[in-house]
């Protein structure tokens, strides 16, 4: 099993343009959360645990993933957290159609 809680990546979006080119921790995966009839209220939509995520199929790029971006000056992850696409992350950038 791949783990995709606590990777390391880069974010290469449009979405959050403050944090475009750097490196962010991946926190959580918000399953289907990138289409727009997203519940975020239903059981499972916000998964924490890598087992949990690769029950749920992996990561695909109909999800979106919530990321804490390095704090260079602080030498500290952030306490804010981004909820980024799946394939802006360079991680997961093999999901898109347009890689």
């Amino acid at each position: 099993m791949a783990r995709t809680i606590g990777t390391i990546t880069t974010y290469d979006g449009d979405e959050h343009p403050y944090v475009r080119g750097h490196r962010v921790r991946i926190v959580a995966v918000m399953k289907g959360a990138a289409a727009p009839d997203f519940d975020p209220d239903r059981d499972g939509a916000i998964l924490r645990d890598d087992d949990e995520i690769e029950r749920a199929g992996g990561v695909t790029a109909a999800d979106r993933i919530e990321v804490q971006p390095w704090v260079e000056r602080e030498q500290r992850w952030s306490f804010v957290t981004s909820d980024a696409r799946a394939v802006d992350l360079a991680c997961f950038r093999h999901l898109s159609k347009n890689p």
